[in-house]
């Protein structure tokens, strides 16, 4: 069950923060709502992982998985571009949560 509360934690802070964009600063009400009542939902979910996720996974894995579909959809939906290096950032992003992963796999 914490797996999924993170899941819904980190879809919901996805959704937020593309919402955030689209807010333009806060000044499109709609957007602004959407926005605010999504990060709420994300820090419950959140909050509610940690009961039984350990903190330095689902903190890293909401941080990474966050990071690499914001990145994605700032490509695709608002033609932002990525070069070698954000690239490499994204990777180590990743492999620092895999790593991660597998270091408290048998805690």
């Amino acid at each position: 069950m914490g797996y999924l509360l993170l899941a819904v934690a980190i879809a919901t802070e996805i959704a937020a923060t593309t919402c955030l964009k689209n807010s333009n600063g806060f000044t499109v009400p709609a957007w602004s709502v959407a926005t605010v009542l999504l990060y709420a939902v994300c820090y419950y979910s959140l909050s509610r992982a940690l009961l039984t996720v350990d903190l330095s996974v689902a903190y890293a894995t909401w941080c990474a998985v966050g990071i690499v579909a914001t990145t994605a959809i700032s490509v695709v939906l608002f033609g932002e571009r990525l070069n070698a290096a954000g690239l490499a950032g994204i990777a180590l992003c990743v492999v620092g949560v895999v790593l991660l992963n597998l270091n408290t796999a048998g805690h």
